[in-house]
């Protein structure tokens, strides 16, 4: 049985919080979480949204870690690197334990509007369809080939702390 985690409660030492102000720019794939999802044209919902995106990446950083999932739609904000100009592209996948699951279909990401846990966004969609509604599904946010993204500061202390293994 899984046990939930407390308020308070330590995260294990490889998942880096988000507590520290400085930002490091690494190439990862995020990964939004979500109970239920709805679509529309053009815009897709995602109902009762984990609190943090989780972030990973591959060689040579294997760095892994969270970010709130409002500072993440911070990323369209106007600036330089902002995914606003160079939106992402990503993979809605859903999960159902009968074995009827929509098939994954690939988008891109616009326009997020986050209001409590229910998160949209303007989307293209570049490979299969969406359906009206779905139960659980994530949401797998590629942006490599953009510039590097940003991520905690934890993963700098880390790091400067020896601890990148």
């Amino acid at each position: 049985m899984k046990k939930n985690r407390t308020q308070g409660e330590r995260l294990p030492a490889k998942v880096g919080k988000t507590s520290d102000p400085q930002v490091e720019r690494i190439d990862a794939l995020f990964v939004q979480s979500a109970t239920a999802f709805s679509s529309g044209p053009g815009t897709i919902t995602l109902y009762g949204l984990a609190d943090s995106t989780v972030y990973f990446a591959d060689r040579p950083r294997r760095e892994i870690g969270h970010i709130p999932s409002h500072r993440f739609v911070q990323l369209w904000e106007p600036g330089a690197n902002s995914f606003a100009v160079d939106p992402p592209n990503a993979v809605l996948s859903f999960l159902d334990e009968e074995g009827t699951a929509p098939e994954d279909a690939a988008l891109v990401l616009r326009e997020p509007r986050l209001e409590d846990d229910t998160l949209s966004y303007s989307v293209e969609i570049l490979e299969g369809s969406l359906p009206r509604r779905s139960g659980p599904c994530s949401l797998f946010i590629d942006v490599f080939g953009r510039p590097l993204s940003p991520v905690s500061g934890s993963v700098a202390q880390r790091r400067k702390l020896g601890k990148d293994g």
